[in-house]
């Protein structure tokens, strides 16, 4: 699965047990914190080990850097913005041509009429990104 060797479903301190528990208490090199919430960047410094590096894309939501955490911990912190609109006229096509397949990312497909609902399927967990798809446009 993408790479990945182990995969954790829960969630806050739960998710930082979990993966102290498969690395034998020692936590992971890197984590990546991809424009989600403070619960997902806490957690993201708590399963990364003393020295390691925790990475950023796009601002985080009501995220406080934890610098005490940070200094005792020696554990890094580097990220920056999410350019997306960048990158969208060069990817879009590609996309809807079926050329580069966005794989799991897209895990809620609705039209015009289910945006609202996509957000709430968002915020809710239940969904990681929408596709909306607008026909006839």
């Amino acid at each position: 699965m993408f790479g990945a060797n182990d995969v954790v479903a829960d969630r806050g301190n739960a998710a930082a047990e979990a993966v102290l528990e498969l690395t034998d208490g020692v936590g992971v090199d890197a984590a990546l914190e991809c424009v989600g919430t403070a619960q997902a960047f806490t957690t993201a410094m708590a399963l990364t080990r003393p020295g390691g590096m925790v990475g950023y894309v796009g601002v985080p939501h009501g995220v406080e850097v934890p610098i005490t955490t940070m200094f005792f911990r020696n554990v890094g912190l580097r990220g920056g913005a999410a350019p997306v609109r960048r990158y969208i006229p060069e990817l879009l096509d590609d996309v809807l041509q079926g050329r580069i397949n966005p794989g799991r990312v897209f895990d809620f497909e609705t039209d015009r009429d289910g945006i609202a609902e996509a957000y709430a399927a968002m915020d809710e967990r239940r969904a990681i990104k929408a596709l909306v798809r607008v026909r006839g446009a």
